[in-house]
């Protein structure tokens, strides 16, 4: 089994910033890419920002030069910096991991994490 664990939400004014982190831990062999998702009230969960491997990123047009997404192989670690932020960023804040367990028969699924709320008041 994998497990992934947001940390890094909470309340901020709008302008602020907050740090998300995630990271994945358990029978883990290779993860392919990590990324956050958001889900606002009466809303589909849609993707914010991914990061691939092979160091490849990719960002919602809504966050594009305002968030960060960055990684930490070594700890399968995963992190969003949220710069001026914006109260249409209030949501819950998911992680979610593509993973190839080590267990037989190695197989690749996709985990997620509880989610992690982001409130932002204006």
């Amino acid at each position: 089994q994998v497990q992934l664990v947001e940390s890094g939400g909470g309340l901020v004014q709008a302008g602020g910033s907050l740090k998300l982190s995630c990271a994945a831990s358990g029978s883990i062999f290779s993860i392919n890419a990590m990324g956050w998702y958001r889900q606002a009230p009466g809303k589909e969960r849609e993707l914010v920002a991914a990061i691939y491997s092979d160091g490849r990123t990719n960002y919602a047009d809504s966050v594009k030069g305002r968030f960060t997404i960055s990684g930490d192989n070594a700890k399968n670690t995963v992190y969003l910096q949220m710069n001026s932020l914006k109260p249409e960023d209030t949501a819950v804040y998911y992680c979610s991991a593509q993973v190839q367990s080590f267990v037989p028969p190695m197989t690749w699924r996709d985990y997620w994490g509880k989610g992690t709320l982001v409130t932002v008041s204006s």
